[in-house]
């Protein structure tokens, strides 16, 4: 490598870090370790491998970057800010700041270029597993013999705390079983957590635990070395059978006389002193803040002309594509606007009136069996309860590897996981996901399913079993609190059929929703159909509540409510 080459890249690397050091120190609250220690990693990713437009950051095949470690954050806003996107180094100067463009921890902002909310550690790792298993998903439903219009990676960078959390040995463990061959991860392996040097609680060998995920694993023993890096990145972009992760050794807050290697740095920023020290060691100008190389600006912003090439060869071969395959384009288009399909609902049984009923969890399954052939780009299973919860669909297969165009997931016992991987498959694009379990199970995926209401995601939620009348199973299996608790969720919807045909409607209440979750609580036991000669149409569902029986002449003396099944015991009280 040239000189002159070296110098460039350092130039670059010091530059992520000290925009991310200034931007922190302004605001007076925020994590430089991560983004300095991790900048050399990202520079690479992002000059070299990220295949992505900044001038259309909506571009339906560009690569997914998934920053795990949200707290690190200053690290994406310095990447989006230098290669062009709508991050202004005004905005940089906001971090932190109310209404800012650049908040503490990544907010799901695909005009910014941010692909998924991160923070809570973990959840990042299990919705880039999601991601790629939309892209393999689509890639095999869409692609044809010498045309790939589906044809990207998901990468991620992810910390120690990622690691350490259970969902991502979750998540991990599946896109292992899956072969997500274009889900690349690199690991900031900084040794240092909030408390002191991770020897205190994290001493497993992660290479042996990935390669036991089944996952292609390298190292990278200096996370300085840029050649290194790019590297391994080319060896995991060659690896098509299995997902990669590269353990890089990196030094928290690199740079930092005095902080460099310790917990101190990992939360808090440097301050004034160490700041100057830092700047004068890596040979940073210590004025003018927010200082960045017109040489360096010039490295990053060859991402714009690259990306609008990439874009506009991936363009050219959609039109040859659309020309070949008229109906298959047409169906693309449809599914990545986010569209159903004119005659998508128009199957959804009737239930005929009956005292004895049916289940809501088996009229669910009904419902479903009678869009999925319709709904072709829905997709979902449960963890490992479908039998119990109804949803696999019989026009399709499992989702497995080398069976990708499927639909049906086996999740298997991982409900967290299950959760955030939901979210990675909606945040992708072009697929409808669903997942289901026991309500009282719904514990288990809470964080994901907060974060998919924050960020305002399309995911359908199936929890069955939705009461004590579940039975025998006890107390730890009937769930209680459980309804107040996601009811609590903003921009949620939690809806609580109480018969068959309230069932069929909350399913389209669900698909036709699309700025949120919708949750559908289903009973195990068999409920009544109500006769809706004698009551109001099953429709008035979509009100959210709605007078099912009145009083005919005076004011009522009391009004009771009810949902689920619940409403047949209110309808024989009054």
């Amino acid at each position: 490598m040239r000189k002159n080459s070296q110098n460039i890249d350092e130039l670059c690397v010091n530059t992520i870090r000290m925009l991310s050091v200034d931007a922190i120190e302004k605001a007076k609250s925020g994590h430089p370790g991560f983004p300095m220690g991790a900048a050399p990693m990202g520079y690479v990713l992002w000059t070299r491998f990220l295949k992505h437009n900044p001038r259309n950051p909506r571009w339906m095949n560009r690569d997914r970057f998934v920053l795990s470690a949200g707290h690190g954050s200053m690290l994406l806003y310095s990447l989006l800010h230098l290669t062009g996107y709508d991050i202004t180094i005004d905005d940089i100067k906001n971090f932190r700041q109310w209404e800012s463009k650049t908040p503490g921890h990544p907010e799901y902002d695909l005009s910014t270029g941010v692909e998924t909310t991160t923070g809570p550690l973990g959840q990042g790792f299990a919705n880039g597993v999601g991601m790629a298993i939309a892209e393999r998903f689509l890639a095999a439903r869409c692609n044809r013999p010498g045309v790939k219009i589906v044809d990207h990676y998901t990468y991620g960078i992810i910390s120690d705390g990622d690691m350490m959390e259970g969902i991502s040995h979750e998540a991990a463990s599946l896109a292992g079983h899956l072969k997500l061959g274009k889900l690349i991860y690199l690991y900031d392996d900084n040794h240092i957590s909030i408390e002191g040097s991770t020897d205190i609680t994290y001493t497993e060998d992660r290479a042996k635990r990935f390669e036991a995920y089944c996952w292609h694993v390298q190292k990278v023993e200096d996370g300085n070395d840029i050649e290194a890096i790019a590297q391994a990145l080319e060896n995991a972009q060659k690896e098509e059978s299995k997902p990669s992760i590269i353990l890089v050794r990196t030094h928290i807050g690199y740079g930092s006389p005095n902080k460099q290697d310790t917990p101190g740095v990992h939360g808090e920023p440097l301050g004034p002193e160490e700041t100057k020290l830092t700047k004068e060691n890596l040979g940073w100008p210590i004025e003018p803040p927010f200082f960045v190389p017109e040489e360096a600006l010039r490295v990053f912003r060859e991402a714009v002309p690259k990306g609008e090439t990439s874009e506009q060869k991936w363009n050219e071969l959609f039109s040859s594509y659309e020309k070949e395959f008229p109906e298959l384009a047409r169906e693309w288009k449809q599914i990545v606007a986010g569209e159903l399909p004119e005659n998508a609902l128009e199957e959804i049984p009737i239930f005929e009136p009956d005292r004895v009923g049916i289940a809501t969890r088996a009229a669910s399954g009904s419902v479903l069996n009678a869009i999925a052939p319709r709904v072709t780009n829905l997709m979902g299973g449960s963890a490992d309860l479908a039998p119990s919860t109804k949803t696999i669909m019989n026009c399709t297969g499992d989702f497995q590897a080398g069976e990708y165009e499927n639909r049906n997931l086996r999740f298997g016992v991982r409900e967290h996981g299950m959760g955030s991987i939901l979210n990675g498959m909606a945040l992708h694009g072009g697929v409808i996901p669903y997942g289901a379990t026991f309500l009282i199970f719904s514990e288990y995926m809470r964080p994901s399913i907060r974060l998919a209401a924050m960020m305002g995601l399309k995911v359908i939620y199936v929890f069955s079993h939705d009461s004590f009348a579940l039975g025998e199973d006890g107390p730890t299996h009937q769930p209680i609190e459980q309804l107040a608790s996601l009811r609590s969720i903003p921009n949620l919807t939690v809806i609580r059929p109480a018969d068959a045909n309230e069932v069929a409607e909350a399913w389209r209440c669900a698909l036709e929703r699309s700025n949120g979750p919708t949750a559908l609580i289903l009973t195990r036991q068999k409920v009544p159909v109500l006769d809706r000669k004698l009551y109001p149409n099953s429709d008035n569902l979509k009100k959210g509540a709605y007078v099912i029986k009145d009083t005919q002449d005076s004011e009522p003396e009391a009004i009771i409510i009810g949902t689920g099944s619940e409403l047949q015991i209110a309808l024989e009280a009054a």
